[in-house]
């Protein structure tokens, strides 16, 4: 498959990108190689691959759910720019 420069503004334009002449040559180049790749990967026999999302077993890596001693109050709010009743205080960013 032969990307072209037309090809390349189209994408551009959906895009709602602007390029110059020489980016434009630039990224067909790009992508036409990028397509090229992607045919020899499409001649691979993987008739023997076992489909797959990860290619690494995954398991869950969370720590549990466990409660625990927490950062004192006075701690935390110790250097708040400001803090009224115990919490921090922060600007209003609502309107109405």
């Amino acid at each position: 498959m032969k990307i072209t420069c037309k090809d390349v503004a189209d994408v551009a334009l959906l895009s709602r990108l602007e390029f110059s002449e020489s980016e434009l040559e630039t990224f067909t180049g790009q992508m036409d190689a990028i397509l090229e790749y992607a045919e020899v990967l499409n001649k691979l026999n993987v008739d023997d691959v076992e489909p797959t999302a990860h290619v690494l077993p995954l398991k869950n890596v969370m720590r549990a759910d466990e409660t625990k001693i927490s950062l004192p109050r006075e701690l935390a709010l110790s250097n708040a720019p400001e803090q009224e009743d115990g919490y921090f205080k922060v600007p209003k960013i609502m309107e109405g």
